[in-house]
């Protein structure tokens, strides 16, 4: 009964921009830690950016940051993830997560460890 459902997942071009939504069911997304994850084929899932239910405190690794920007609209129980100057090597499958614990831990978890996933959204960058 909780789910979370991503959208936004389209084929661009390079330099172009898209919007992820992640929206969620059964849980009030105010209340976790949410982040959006990557994953190209053959290659590990990787943190994007993520931020907190509490104080809105948000957390985006230095090479991501700038390009991609995670915000949450409480009156939709929504997360977005807004992805400017894409690349080619920004293709994969974009997955978002949600977990009880703080933004600071939210990346060191185990893929089992969060309390919700999403079944993700592809997004290609290509001429």
């Amino acid at each position: 009964q909780v789910q979370l459902v991503e959208s936004g997942g389209a084929l661009v071009q390079p330099g172009g921009s898209l919007r992820l939504s992640c929206a969620a069911s059964g849980l009030s997304l105010d209340h976790y830690t949410v982040g959006w994850f990557r994953q190209a084929p053959g290659q590990e899932r990787e943190g994007i950016s993520c931020i907190d239910g509490d104080d809105g405190q948000a957390y985006t690794p230095d090479s991501l940051k700038g390009r991609f920007t995670i915000s949450r609209d409480n009156a939709k129980n929504t997360v977005y993830l807004q992805m400017n100057s894409l690349e080619p090597e920004d293709t994969a499958v974009y997955y978002c997560a949600a977990d009880r614990r703080s933004w600071y831990q939210f990346f060191l978890l185990d893929v089992g460890e969060f309390d919700a996933w999403g079944q993700g959204t592809q997004v290609t960058v290509s001429s």
